[in-house]
């Protein structure tokens, strides 16, 4: 009696096939569940990749090339404007440098123009004994940037020459220096001291 009651309880009523049916139904539904995602999925994709397509192939008209090309322009001119206002500067402190240095050694060519006259007076009146040391002397000093000028027979300058002394002439021939009283002396290029002459004129 009792193991008649175990097949009942154990044994399902109904049909065979449709119990495999039954069994197989999760299967099914698992499958379109899955096919269903996988279109879902698909839709998302196609929606998320179809914003950057349509942004790609967008044209960018919110560029204003025109005013791109200005700016780089404007920029370009600031830039050659600086480099010019260097070399500007670079020169003039260049120039400003040299002239430094050619005021300072010719300030020291100054204090030594009177031994440059001690040494012509002594060769005047001893040449032998005075004109080697005095052309060694007047020889550095013109590598270092001295001349001596010479106006004699020459028209006068004012520039570069005081006249001292003055002796009436013909004015058609204008006033030309005939003594040379004391040399003047170039310091590259530039008076150091006038020469003391006297003219006729």
């Amino acid at each position: 009696m009792d193991n008649d009651a175990k097949t009942d309880v154990n044994e399902d009523p109904r049909p065979q096939d449709e119990v495999e049916l039954a069994e197989g139904e999760p299967t099914a539904r698992g499958t379109d569940a899955m096919e269903s995602i996988g279109e879902d999925a698909g839709e998302n994709v196609g929606e998320e990749r179809d914003p950057a397509a349509h942004e790609s192939s967008t044209p960018h008209d919110d560029v204003d090339v025109a005013a791109l090309l200005a700016e780089r322009d404007s920029f370009r001119d600031i830039a050659q404007r600086l480099q010019a206002d260097f070399e500007n500067y670079r020169k003039r402190v260049a120039t400003q440098t040299s002239d430094d240095i050619d005021r300072a050694t010719g300030r020291i060519a100054e204090s030594l123009l009177p031994v440059l006259d001690a040494c012509e007076a002594a060769f005047v009146a001893h040449p032998q004994q005075v004109e080697p040391l005095f052309n060694l002397l007047l020889g550095e000093l013109k590598k270092q940037g001295l001349e001596v000028m010479d106006p004699s027979g020459k028209p006068f300058d004012p520039e570069h020459a005081e006249a001292v002394m003055h002796e009436p002439g013909d004015t058609d021939g204008g006033t030309v220096v005939v003594d040379v009283l004391r040399t003047g002396y170039l310091w590259k290029g530039r008076v150091l001291r006038a020469a003391m002459v006297k003219v006729r004129g």
